[in-house]
């Protein structure tokens, strides 16, 4: 038996009819008085330890100050903050009094946050000075909210957070069920205005999956994941994950566009055993010169958001020696599908299911489709659900139902199973390109498209045809040292013609400065999608023609 199988096969989570992370695992680790839950950096690159001791500590004077304030078991509270240290203070505060964070990322704007303090009834936003200002916009139209804490500054009408928590009773807390109610996210919103995931209490047991397995986590590792604080991924690997494993997180305080450089420094300079980071920060970190940076220190690197393209983690491993193993999961789950640590890596797949839950391609009714036949990718949840699956979209009983197919829950995403039974992702059903007839999922024209050195990234969309309905459209970054060209276009039409089938590749191609992403990282295809449709429509009522590099020439067509 592989190691790999062994490790898979060995894990068992068992959910008590009682569980609060916050008490039952934070303060589980923080008998030890030194055991070290964070690495916090600086804007300087300074790193600055905690321990779980504090974060225990802490959370049970942030529960004592919300009590004080009138906020209790099941209320909603909005926190929008960056990677402060106060964060995983408050997170832990409030699951530990049985209240219902919502976190947000520190980039909504007013309108976003009245959306969400109306659809969650917050009774509480805690949140920095600028967030508090956003807030102050449209407090008067939130009748639920009574209670504003503000970090890091002060501001009339708002509670110091510092002080204030410092002043506070210690308090423990409630004991809560694992299936009470403790975490609502809202989705990335690629379609439509976000949805409420609604997590119990079990969640963070789920996120041994995270962890311990796809994440490789043992006590005394220290693992960074990149990530805001204001989207699931942060649940996942900021929080959840490494400390129900007994590892301690790295945290880069430093907001901003992404830095590589810095990235890079500062894992030579802290030694973080784990790297966790999305598709999009990869792919820049492996346009430096890794060779200059001692990345010695790395023993796992994982992505996750969407499929890492196979010539990034070629690059990678080259570099590193190790290989990034992609992982597939949603805000609405825990890691469902990975490359596990000991197991053999393909790379551009996903991997196979996790061994707490039964993965599966369906068709629209349901039946579970054979090896090479693309379909939703789905988790059964009849007869037991897995361990870490969300309850519901909170308030939308539609929405909830929408995604269920007899005893499937319908992800939204498309893919294929090998005979090996590798999960191969094909596009969100949506982002699927139907051109004459053929279906052309979006990640293959851009894996094939990111394997010529003249692209940094490459997203890919349908754009509205009369004779073919659809034509696969390229938006083409490109890397340092490189001019937009129609020779070019060309050139890589012709590269994505030799990498996968001829009828794949993009009739159009569009060079542009940068690609539109959500808060979290991913691309999003639906925005392009609607600028095709506009650009299109006005073309056909006489408008412009055409945006971009026409690489739709005669002699380009297949």
């Amino acid at each position: 038996m592989r190691e790999g199988d062994a490790a898979m096969g060995s894990l068992r989570i068992e959910v008590p009819e009682r569980y609060n992370f916050a008490r039952d695992t934070v303060d589980r680790w923080a008998q030890d008085a030194d055991r070290r839950a964070m690495l916090w950096v600086d804007d300087d690159g300074t790193g600055h330890p905690f321990t779980f001791r504090h974060f225990a500590q802490r959370s049970r004077r942030v529960a004592g100050l919300l009590r004080s304030l009138g906020v209790g078991r099941g209320d909603r509270v909005v926190v929008v903050l960056g990677r402060e240290v106060a964060w995983w203070e408050v997170m832990l505060g409030l699951i530990r009094l049985g209240a219902i964070p919502a976190p947000g990322t520190t980039l909504l704007t007013a309108r976003d946050l009245l959306y969400r303090i109306q659809r969650t009834e917050a009774v509480a936003v805690i949140t920095d000075a600028e967030g508090a200002a956003r807030v102050d916009a449209v407090r008067d139209q939130c009748p639920s909210l009574r209670v504003g804490i503000v970090v890091g500054g002060t501001r009339p009408g708002w509670i110091g957070y510092e002080e204030a928590v410092a002043a506070a009773p210690a308090d423990e807390g409630e004991v809560t069920r694992a299936d009470d109610p403790m975490l609502i996210y809202f989705t990335s919103g690629t379609t439509g205005y976000p949805k409420m995931v609604l997590h119990d209490h079990s969640y963070p047991l789920g996120h041994r999956v995270t962890g311990e397995l796809w994440c490789d986590l043992k006590p005394g590792d220290l693992h960074w994941n990149v990530s805001d604080t204001g989207w699931a991924k942060a649940a996942w690997s900021s929080l959840c994950g490494p400390w129900v494993a007994g590892a301690a997180v790295m945290v880069d305080r430093k907001p901003g566009k992404f830095d590589p450089q810095r990235t890079l420094a500062l894992i030579q300079r802290h030694r973080p055993t784990s790297l966790c980071a999305p598709p999009t920060v990869y792919r820049l970190l492996v346009l430096e010169p890794l060779d200059r940076y001692d990345l010695s220190s790395l023993r796992s690197c994982v992505s996750a958001g969407e499929p890492l393209n196979p010539e990034v983690i070629h690059t990678w491993r080259e570099a590193t020696g190790v290989t990034i193993r992609d992982g597939y999961g949603q805000t609405e789950t825990v890691c469902m599908v990975a490359n596990w640590p000991g197991l053999p890596v393909k790379p551009g797949s996903m991997g196979t299911p996790a061994p707490h839950a039964e993965v599966a391609i369906v068709d629209e009714q349901g039946r579970v489709l054979p090896p090479g036949r693309e379909g939703d990718i789905a988790i059964r949840v009849e007869p037991e659900r897995p361990v870490g699956l969300f309850r519901e979209y909170w308030k939308d009983p539609e929405g909830t139902a929408a995604r269920r197919v007899g005893p499937w829950y319908i992800t939204g995403d498309r893919g294929i199973v090998d005979e090996d039974g590798y999960f191969w992702f094909v596009g969100r059903a949506d982002d699927v390109i139907i051109s004459a007839g053929y279906r052309i999922g979006p990640f293959e024209v851009e894996s094939a498209l990111v394997e010529h050195p003249a692209v940094a990234e490459a997203a890919v969309v349908a754009s509205p045809d009369p004779v073919r309905g659809s034509i696969v459209k390229a938006f083409v970054v490109l890397a340092p040292g490189y001019e937009p060209s129609d020779a070019l276009a060309v050139e890589l039409q012709e590269h994505v013609k030799r990498a996968t089938a001829p009828y794949k590749y993009p009739r159009e191609i569009e060079f542009v400065p940068d690609l539109p992403k959500t808060i979290s990282g991913k691309i999003r295809r639906v925005e392009l999608r609607e600028r095709e449709r506009r650009r299109k429509a006005q073309a056909a009522a006489g408008g412009p023609a055409r945006a971009g590099q026409p690489a739709d020439e005669p002699g380009a067509q297949g």
